[in-house]
């Protein structure tokens, strides 16, 4: 009987809320503005996830751009609100495999025709990738945003 007592007690120790998974959250928690203006109705049913150690959906963005021109790695980071370092890679670097043709189809006839991929890292592990296109016409970026974990 103590041993099954001993075992109880053991279980309700190691089920105990730690308080991991709030800090987990908080971590993966939104630290980029992706939306200030309506997302056009190509981008709201696109439903895909970029595949990385988490799995991520890709997430519309939409964000007011006054620019003729896809903005710059600098005036990227200004526009989504982030300190961190932005690069912009080529579409096969970003899709080797051609997964995301569909996220890229639905950004170029959003847009312009065109489209940008930002990779702005977040720390050691955590990116966020940006694929988006200029609409001139309404004066935003839109696109779609995904989180990944590559360690």
């Amino acid at each position: 009987m103590s041993s099954d007592d001993t075992y109880s007690s053991f279980l309700d120790q190691a089920n105990q809320d730690t308080g991991a998974s709030k800090v987990a959250s908080e971590s993966n928690a939104a630290t980029a503005k992706v939306t200030d203006t309506d997302v056009p109705m190509e981008l709201q049913h696109v439903d895909q996830y970029y595949t990385s150690e988490s799995d991520e959906p890709f997430e519309p963005v939409s964000l007011q751009w006054n620019g003729k021109n896809m903005p710059s790695e600098d005036e990227f980071a200004d526009l989504i609100g982030h300190g961190s370092n932005v690069s912009t890679m080529s579409r096969s670097e970003f899709d080797p495999r051609s997964q995301y043709k569909e996220v890229l189809r639905a950004v170029e006839r959003a847009g312009d025709g065109k489209s940008r991929i930002y990779r702005v890292g977040l720390g050691k592990t955590r990116i966020e990738y940006y694929v988006v296109g200029i609409d001139n016409e309404n004066r935003r970026v839109i696109g779609f945003k995904a989180r990944a974990v590559e360690s």
